[in-house]
């Protein structure tokens, strides 16, 4: 087993070949925030909050700005996980999730469940410095048991990818480009006219936000089931489990 030796946040770990960033992290007991990361599934570097400053890559000396989540260890890394550069860009794509969107906490089924407020807490944020955007968003309710609200999400394909790998159902999926982009349901069918819809749930135990609800909840209602979820992740990672 080859193994590589790096230094994070001034503290000396080995790890085996091939280890993320991210995962060297925690096991080196640095927290690395996360929004679209979910153990077990791919890794997209979608959310960009788990950036780290990366020096002693391919010879540069200069600290350089990558995603833990997909950025491999190699061996004399450099890693800082908590510079006042990272925490300024971390609440600032904090602000961008919440003015770019329609997130209303106190009437949301998540409020106090949520992981995005819950980094807002996290970073520092009790107001936004950039103006709100306010767009028209609208929401699904086409689906027997589920609801999808666009104006709560924020796009981190967590749904698409358990989806996709876990139940192998591939319901889900991103349209649209730039301010338009949004996750669409077949081909950008209503969720409940898609026949590949399994009515599972795990595209809603994933969510990290109230975007995707059961219908019967209402504010502050919505709680997810981690630890179910991390099971099936877990057990298809290991081959262990079909759907």
């Amino acid at each position: 087993m080859s193994v590589c030796t790096l230094r994070i946040n001034n503290r000396d770990v080995a790890v085996q070949a091939g280890t993320t960033l991210l995962q060297a992290a925690r096991q080196a007991e640095a927290h690395i925030p996360t929004l679209c990361f979910l153990e077990g599934l791919s890794a997209v570097a979608a959310c960009r909050l788990c950036l780290v400053e990366v020096s002693g890559v391919d010879g540069q000396s200069e600290p350089r700005l990558l995603a833990a989540c997909v950025t491999k260890a190699s061996e004399g890394m450099r890693v800082h996980t908590d510079t006042p550069r990272l925490l300024e860009i971390r609440r600032t794509v904090i602000e961008l999730l919440f003015t770019e969107g329609n997130h209303v906490c106190a009437i949301c089924v998540a409020n106090g469940h949520c992981e995005l407020q819950n980094l807002a807490v996290e970073v520092g944020m009790d107001h936004s410095r950039l103006p709100y955007r306010f767009p028209e968003r609208g929401m699904d309710l086409s689906h027997a048991q589920f609801g999808l609200d666009h104006n709560r999400c924020i796009l981190c394909t967590r749904c698409v990818r358990v989806c996709d790998e876990v139940e192998g159902a591939h319901v889900w999926d991103v349209g649209w480009r730039g301010e338009h982009c949004q996750i669409i349901s077949g081909l950008n069918d209503p969720w409940g006219a898609v026949e590949a819809c399994t009515h599972c749930g795990k595209c809603v135990d994933v969510c990290p936000t109230g975007a995707l609800f059961h219908k019967a909840d209402t504010s502050e209602e919505k709680q997810g089931h981690p630890e179910r979820l991390q099971a099936l992740v877990h057990a298809r990672t290991h081959q262990e489990w079909t759907p």
